[in-house]
């Protein structure tokens, strides 16, 4: 994995995923998903925490994490409705059920945060880039708020937000797109920072300037399946930036 130039530093802002980039709480939603999944008759193999997390539902809504694993064990679930109550009988159960895990797991335990994207959240803060969170969890402004970044990050864009202008959930760029548009930033001057397969072919989709993909799993592939999405570099870390950090352009 080569270090990466630092064209991030030419940006003019940086829209980053919250689950897995800034906070550690990916690991969190694959256990919650495996729970909820695990008990769903029919499915055979059981749900991996981290090949299917990564490659179904990483970085999608609930409803279509829910769905895309299901349909990909050959499941045909009848989709429900937001009435439906945690459970197994429709996709909108199933994702109701994960998201009553979820919460439970967050009270137990909580969330930490990724010392590196701290730094260069401080590093981008000190060089006036302009940074955003967006997360298609409902649950991201607590966990960001909990875990100290809050005040780093000039907006977050959520579940919440998604539900409320009817957004599309990733690989649609919706999400990124509205983050640069509330930084007062057009697509192609910001940067993509993401750790899921649909969320970097999101924003290769809404033509950002660079895309970066944070490989946390390090598996044999997971480079490979980053950058055949749309990253431009991967990085294991994003300290790694700060090693090679520069002024922007014309600075």
């Amino acid at each position: 994995m080569t270090v990466p130039e630092p064209e991030l530093w030419n940006c003019r802002a940086v829209v980053f995923d919250t689950d897995g980039v800034i906070t550690d709480s990916a690991g969190v939603h694959a256990s919650a998903w495996k729970e909820a999944f695990d008990t769903v008759p029919g499915v055979d193999p059981p749900f991996d925490a981290g090949e299917d997390y990564r490659r179904h539902v990483d970085g999608k809504s609930r409803l279509d994490g829910a769905a895309a694993f299901l349909a990909a064990r050959g499941l045909d679930t009848p989709p429900g409705g937001p009435e439906d109550e945690p459970g197994t009988g429709t996709v909108a159960a199933v994702a109701a059920r994960k998201e009553q895990i979820f919460v439970r797991m967050l009270s137990e335990g909580g969330v930490d945060v990724y010392p590196g994207t701290v730094r260069l959240l401080l590093a981008l803060h000190d060089a006036g880039v302009r940074c955003a969170a967006v997360s298609s969890s409902r649950h991201a402004r607590d966990l960001l708020s909990r875990a100290g970044v809050r005040s780093l990050l000039q907006t977050v864009v959520d579940g919440n937000d998604m539900a409320r202008l009817g957004l599309p959930g990733k690989p649609d760029p919706a999400l990124f797109l509205e983050g640069a548009r509330r930084l007062s930033v057009e697509p192609g001057e910001a940067a993509v920072v993401e750790d899921a397969l649909a969320g970097v072919e999101a924003g290769r989709n809404g033509g950002s300037r660079m895309v970066v993909g944070v490989d946390r799993t390090a598996g044999p592939t997971s480079e490979d399946d980053l950058r055949d999405h749309g990253a431009d570099i991967v990085v294991r870390d994003l300290d790694t930036f700060l090693s090679t950090g520069r002024k922007r352009e014309g600075e």
